[in-house]
């Protein structure tokens, strides 16, 4: 098992908060860790739902699971939640391990307006066989809170890699730019 963390940035305008939605299909390009060639590009899973498991399946429930060429066993990933990070990062930590090329690797949270520009983690993912390697937003993944307080939910579409709107309550624009995305093995 290895633990992966989404991390993503963004230029915030007039933004107070921006958090990753968990009830909404996300894509990633995966490979196979034993090969430079097996890819499957722009995956597709929502991370509220599991696959259906046969029963006597010792597997644990997963959102996404495929099978490499020549594999006997389904390759999986897991979202984990909060708790489920908090648990998998400690244990880590506790190995003395330090990922994201030897610093330190937070717990996913929102990205807040003090986080403008950097890289901030938004969700954790534990991989058996496999290594997401790319996000690809199709837009809705993302809820944004202006300063004023209003929230934007839907049409948050960022792959263009801006997105922008007017907050009518509060006579202000708000905005985000330049967004973009890396996947840090733990």
């Amino acid at each position: 098992m290895v633990l992966f963390i989404l991390c993503v940035k963004a230029e915030l305008d007039g933004v107070e908060t921006m958090s990753l939605l968990k009830s909404t299909n996300l894509c990633f390009s995966v490979r196979n860790p034993l090969s430079d060639f097996e890819t499957r590009e722009k995956v597709v899973f929502n991370p509220s739902e599991t696959l259906e498991q046969e029963e006597g399946d010792r597997e644990p429930p997963h959102h996404f699971a495929l099978k490499w060429e020549g594999s006997k066993k389904f390759s999986t990933l897991i979202i984990l939640d909060e708790e489920g990070s908090k648990s998998a990062l400690k244990k880590i930590k506790k190995k003395g391990k330090k990922g994201g090329g030897g610093r330190e690797v937070d717990f996913p949270r929102d990205i807040t307006s003090d986080d403008s520009g950097d890289y901030v983690p938004v969700l954790a993912m534990e991989c058996r066989g496999l290594e997401p390697f790319a996000f690809h937003p199709l837009g809705n993944e993302f809820k944004v809170i202006s300063e004023g307080g209003a929230v934007f939910e839907e049409d948050v579409d960022l792959s263009e890699g801006d997105w922008a709107e007017y907050d009518e309550e509060n006579d202000a624009s708000v905005g985000l730019n330049d967004f973009g995305s890396k996947i840090v093995a733990v």
